[in-house]
């Protein structure tokens, strides 16, 4: 059996920019998908912390600093507002007993402030 699992977080990440002209995706600074083990392309799930809102994406890689939401995505946030990105993965049900989960920390310019895991 497999369990699907929460493999990293990416905490308080601020939206700084949005664009309804776009197929659809959210935009994150490079190191920070490096940090989280996310890959360009990945899907995501995608919290508002400001209004509570969850939906499902896929990330493209960004600039440092910036953190945009395209598409049908940018209706859903406003600038401004923090998001947590989590990535989950399929694991096997013996080694998902010692699966630590990735957290990956961001200030309020969208620089990691610390990781954890």
């Amino acid at each position: 059996m497999q369990r699907l699992m929460c493999k990293s977080k990416i905490n308080s990440l601020k939206v700084t920019h949005k664009s309804i002209e776009y197929e659809g995706s959210i935009e994150i600074p490079q190191e920070i998908l490096e940090a989280a083990d996310i890959l360009p392309g990945e899907m995501v799930l995608v919290v508002n912390l400001n209004n509570g809102v969850r939906f499902n994406t896929y990330t493209i890689k960004g600039e440092p600093g910036k953190c945009g939401l395209m598409g049908g995505a940018a209706h859903l946030s406003d600038v401004g507002d923090k998001l947590l990105v989590i990535s989950s993965g399929l694991i096997e049900d013996e080694a998902a007993k010692f699966h630590q989960l990735k957290l990956v920390y961001v200030d309020d310019k969208n620089s990691i402030s610390k990781i954890k895991n």
